[in-house]
């Protein structure tokens, strides 16, 4: 089940071979690409360890997922060698401000050997150009990774699979379907382009009383020694049953839902008086402020952001104890607090996303 799993993905993604693994989470799949990415460049590092390497530095955008960050951190390579990467006002990893980071990592004699792209950011769901990323890794002879932990599921949608344009090109790849497909958790994939067994010449420690080399059936199944983990749990089949059960059409239409859904929702909140999109979505993230009754009007006034900012966390505490409903919120950069809205849940109707803004402007009428 897990290599059909893993093939039926690599064929959305765009590649015929390659190769994967599940994982406990899109943390350690995002680990896994920047171990390899290390392995590849530097295999002696499997045996001598830090030891036997440079400075090595990593990209990823402001707007990466703290996973990196923790990758770096837990493989020795530090977060201070994790440069991040000037993003653009929708949230967008700008690639020439990647390619001038590059540059400038190397005339420090530090060696750049990986790029995180991120294909539907945390909070805004921004999907980075990841074509002339790729140009950009390829020049620099860098390891391209794609974090679509969130957004990889657009893939299976005809309409909106252009979000990812470019993903054929990177060397690997971070897919969750417990996000937007709703499989159950955990349910995370870690593609691969490479085919010559290089996740398990990383990963391996044959140890002989598992991985015999003359059991009485095909040892290509024995795939656990490709992981960290000794004890797996089998995530892939819950995965493979919604499948079977939906078929690729059905997990299509699913992902077209999420999309309708949130159109559905940014126009209703264009519609009313107090609420204000942050930003466009390009994504099923809407993130939006609500400006209560005794701010509208007054954005020009002393002290007005500081206000709004505080909004946000009152009305969550609000509809968290009377449980209507759950929603998250954050600041941003220099945005105050606002809600976010991440609308995947297949069961969703107009009706639910009526109720969500009503609730909203029922418990924040009075701020």
């Amino acid at each position: 089940m897990e290599e059909v799993l893993l093939k039926k993905l690599r064929e959305l993604i765009g590649w015929q071979t390659g190769d994967g693994i599940f994982c406990p989470g899109g943390s350690i799949s995002n680990m896994f690409a920047m171990n390899l990415a290390r392995y590849r460049r530097y295999p002696d590092c499997k045996q001598k360890g830090l030891w036997a390497l440079p400075k090595l530095v990593a990209f990823t955008s402001l707007e990466c997922h703290y996973s990196i960050q923790k990758a770096a951190a837990f493989l020795g390579i530090g977060t201070d060698n994790v440069v991040l990467v000037q993003v653009d006002d929708r949230g967008k990893i700008i690639p020439e401000e990647l390619e001038k980071e590059i540059c400038d990592a190397k005339s420090q004699d530090r060696v750049p050997f990986l790029v995180s792209a991120t294909s539907g950011t945390t909070v805004l769901g921004a999907f980075d150009p990841l074509n002339e990323i790729a140009t950009v890794c390829k020049k620099h002879g860098l390891w391209l990774h794609v974090d679509a932990t969130w957004g990889g599921s657009a893939l299976f949608s005809r309409q909106h699979r252009s979000l990812l344009n470019g993903i054929e090109r990177a060397d690997s790849v971070s897919w969750n379907a417990h996000k937007m497909l709703a499989t159950g958790l955990q349910c995370a994939a870690f593609l691969l382009k490479d085919k010559s067994d290089l996740l398990k010449q990383c990963h391996s420690a044959s140890a002989s009383y598992l991985f015999q080399t003359d059991k009485c059936y095909d040892i290509s199944y024995d795939t656990g020694d490709k992981s960290i983990q000794c004890g797996r749990k089998v995530d892939c089949l819950k995965f493979w049953l919604m499948w079977k059960a939906n078929g690729t059409e059905g997990l299509e239409k699913r992902v077209d839902r999420a999309f309708s859904l949130a159109k559905y929702l940014v126009e209703e909140i264009k519609k009313r008086e107090g609420f204000h999109l942050v930003m466009e979505p390009e994504f099923v993230n809407l993130c939006f402020w609500f400006i209560p009754p005794s701010l509208r009007g007054k954005e020009k006034c002393d002290g007005y952001w500081e206000r709004l900012g505080k909004v946000a966390p009152v009305i969550k505490e609000r509809m968290v104890k009377k449980g209507s409903m759950m929603v998250g919120y954050q600041p941003h950069g220099s945005k105050v607090n606002f809600f976010r809205q991440i609308v995947v849940n297949p069961s969703t109707t107009e009706d639910d996303m009526n109720f969500f803004l009503d609730e909203i402007e029922k418990l924040g009428h009075d701020l």
